[in-house]
Formats: C-alpha cells, sequence, structure tokens
C-alpha cells in the first residue's frame, strides 16, 4: 500500500510479522515478546498486508514516538502522494464521501496542522480542569454501582455492558455535549467502528458524520455553553483555524476516543486485580496505591497494543536498521511496556512499582507530541472506578474461570466483549 518516494519497499519476506496473526490477538503478552525477542526492529505486514517495519523495544519505541521524522500522514513525506490512512479505510469498504472526516483528525495531522488542532481542545483536558471535574466522575460513578445489582441475571452481571462503558462514554460526552438521548446510539457506533466487519463500520461511520452535522446545526440555533459550541464559535468565527469538516472530526475523534481504550481499562484492569488476589489486598488496604495502580495496569494490561503507523520522512537508522524515507513503522506498546531491558521482572503485576525517573515509564499513553490528549482523564476515571467499585463490593468475583472470558481478536487493542462477575 505505501512506498517510498522511490519505490523501493520490498522488505517484507515470510518470516515477517503478520498484525492479522490470530496468535498475536489471542495471546498477546506472549505472542508480541517473541517478537521483540527476535530484534529490536522486525519486519512485518499490516492489516491489509503492506509492508512495515514493527519497533519492539521499549527505548526504540519511545524514541520513534518522539522523532519528527516520523509522521502520522504519509502524504507528509516528500514524493509520496497516496495517503495510507485513505487507503486502509478504502480497503474496508468505507464510502469514499465520509473518509474525510476520519482521516482529518488531530490524530492523523502532522504539524503545523496537528498543532493547531490540538491546540483547540487542550485546555479542556489540563490536570486542573480534569481535577475539576473529579466529584461528577464520582457521582456517574456512584450512579452506575447502584444500578449494577438490578442490572443482574442470576446474581451475574456484565461489568463492561453496565459500568466500564457507561462511565467513560457519559463524563465525555457531557464535556464535549452530546445530549443523553444520544449516547446510546454513540455507544452503538462506537462497537461497529472498532469491528472488522466492514459493512457495520460503514453504516457507523455514515450514521455518526449525519448525526453530527445535525447536533451542530442545532447547537448553532441554541448553544449550550459546552465545548461544541466552543468548536462551533471558532468555525464560524475564523473558518481557517477550523474547518467544516475538521470540525465534525474533532467531536467525533474526542468522543470515540474519550471513552474506548478508558473502558476497556477499567474490564482489563478488573479482570488483572481479581486474578492477582494479591495486588488487590494491597489496594483494598491503602488507597493511596491508586494513582501507582493505575500507571502499573497501564502498562501491565493497557488495552492498546500498537500505536497507529507512522511513516519515515527521510532515511533514518532506528537500533542498526535503515528505514528507507517512505516506509511504514509500527511502533508496538504492548512489547515496550514488558521489556525485560528496562523494566525489573516485567510480567509481575505489581501496584507497588515506583519508576526509576521522573514521569511516566510506561508508553500506555504514547509519547511525544502525539501524547494522549485524554491522558489525565483517563488515569482519574481509572482511579475513580477500581477505588469505589472494590470498595462497593467487597466480595466482587468473576463469574466464569479466566480462560473462559471472551477476548475480541483485533489486531491493535486487547479488550474483552463481556465481563460477567458476581457482586
Amino acid at each position: 500500500m505505501t512506498a517510498s518516494a522511490d519505490d523501493t519497499t520490498t522488505h517484507t519476506t515470510d518470516d515477517a510479522v503478520d498484525l492479522m496473526d490470530p496468535e498475536l490477538m489471542r495471546a498477546p503478552y506472549t505472542a508480541w515478546g517473541r517478537v521483540r525477542e527476535r530484534g529490536p526492529v522486525v519486519r512485518g505486514r499490516s492489516v491489509d498486508g503492506s509492508p512495515m517495519w514493527i519497533i519492539t523495544r521499549h527505548d526504540d519505541v519511545r524514541s520513534v514516538l518522539n522523532d519528527p521524522r516520523f509522521a502520522n500522514n504519509s502524504t507528509s513525506v516528500p514524493g509520496v502522494e497516496t495517503n495510507a490512512r485513505v487507503e486502509l479505510l478504502r480497503h474496508f469498504g468505507i464510502p469514499e464521501h465520509y473518509i474525510p472526516y476520519i482521516t482529518e483528525s488531530v490524530l492523523d495531522a502532522d504539524a503545523p496542522d496537528h498543532t493547531r488542532l490540538r491546540k483547540l481542545v487542550s485546555r479542556a483536558f489540563t490536570v486542573r480542569r480534569v481535577n475539576e471535574l473529579r466529584p461528577r466522575v464520582e457521582e456517574i460513578t456512584d450512579q452506575l454501582l447502584d444500578e449494577l445489582p438490578h442490572k443482574a441475571e442470576h446474581g451475574v452481571v456484565d461489568l463492561i455492558e453496565h459500568f466500564a462503558y457507561p462511565l467513560p462514554i457519559t463524563v465525555i460526552c457531557e464535556m464535549v455535549g452530546v445530549p443523553e438521548e444520544a449516547r446510546p446510539l454513540w455507544l452503538r457506533w462506537s462497537h461497529d467502528m472498532m469491528s472488522l466487519d466492514a459493512e457495520a463500520m460503514s453504516t457507523a461511520v455514515r450514521d455518526l458524520v449525519e448525526h453530527i452535522h445535525r447536533m451542530v446545526e442545532q447547537r448553532r440555533a441554541a448553544p449550550s455553553g459546552d465545548l461544541v459550541d466552543a468548536l462551533i464559535q471558532v468555525r464560524d468565527e475564523d473558518g481557517s483555524r477550523l474547518s467544516q469538516t475538521e470540525l465534525v472530526t474533532m467531536i467525533l475523534s474526542l468522543v470515540l476516543a474519550g471513552h474506548e481504550t478508558t473502558a476497556h481499562l477499567i474490564g482489563n484492569g478488573t479482570v488483572a486485580l481479581l486474578t492477582h488476589p494479591d495486588q488487590l489486598a494491597l489496594l483494598r488496604e491503602d488507597d493511596t496505591l491508586l494513582p501507582a495502580a493505575i500507571h502499573e495496569l497501564l502498562r501491565w494490561c493497557g488495552p492498546v497494543l500498537t500505536t497507529r503507523p507512522r511513516f519515515a520522512m527521510e532515511d533514518v537508522t532506528v537500533a542498526d536498521t535503515l528505514i528507507r524515507q517512505g516506509e511504514q513503522v509500527e511502533a508496538v506498546i504492548v512489547t515496550a511496556n514488558r521489556d525485560p531491558r528496562y523494566f525489573d521482572d516485567p510480567d509481575r503485576l505489581d501496584i507497588t512499582r515506583r519508576p526509576a525517573t521522573r514521569g511516566e515509564q510506561h508508553v500506555a499513553f504514547g509519547h511525544g507530541a502525539h501524547y494522549c490528549l485524554g491522558a489525565a482523564l483517563a488515569r482519574q476515571e481509572g482511579e475513580v472506578a477500581f477505588g469505589q467499585l472494590f470498595r462497593r463490593y467487597p466480595e466482587l468475583a468473576l463469574a466464569v474461570p479466566e480462560d473462559e472470558l471472551e477476548w475480541s481478536m483485533r489486531p491493535a487493542m486487547r479488550r474483552l466483549d463481556r465481563l460477567p462477575v458476581r457482586l
């Protein structure tokens, strides 16, 4: 799909790692760990079969993510006109008219567009603004926990459907300004967009875009004072700062990115703690461990396995491997976060683990210019969710054996379809 400027991307061989390999999805920690031990830079194939280089080790992953010589948008590469993200969406059958609403987001942009778009919303996600939201996050969490017994069937409740998803989508929708009556639709569209079903993905993209267009027009007539209104004001006052497509795309990206990964941090983390009773006991004895526990859960079982592909703007050497201009690179979060060259006993869950240096040691939120905009909010939601869940339901337990949990077969995420528990 993507070639270097002189069409010399021919490095894929039979030993290339295939991102669609079922074993990488079924057992990501062990399977990806074997890939890491093959070398720091490994040949690979993307989900559509296109060649790529896979970066596997902690220091190299951080370096690539922080290196401006690697672009998010393939057309930022001199001499490359094909947008790899557009081609991938075409591969999945997304209608042409709706593709720009996905590919022109802050997640896909490079500077200066990335800087411009991120600046428009970054103030809503500062640590101070997020801390001000905490009482509301706690209130939403309490309400959801109150309702759990009423959602149970034969004593069993699905924590993904009734807690892990409703908490972050309610928070982000209130922040952005999505009406309450529309939130069930957003959840359904989100599930469909994350599927590998081309028809479901296409329908969800179409319905989401049309819904947001209608919502924007309604807000122009009746503002509510939220982030949607602020973005509309920017668009209407100066279209050079935010186009109409970018306005719709920003709303779509904020809501989807603002709940999907947090929901599965809650799901994955709950399983991790329930299957490591010693760690859960530590957390129950001392809730001041919650911030450290969130970082350790992000490192040990964070839902995001790989980053979006990057593209070399020029010839770059990574760990003695020459990556030529235009070639595609995949930085693997799950291998970086369990790299024994960086972490002591990395396969052990330890919520008392302390960083060797200041700042985050894991790369669960990425690194560099594209570091997750909502990281502070996700950490806070995780702290509140785990703190209140295990305090409210001290007898919480898995309702099925761990090896019978239903994990999604997705190439870039580790996530549960359901999480049946007994309260």
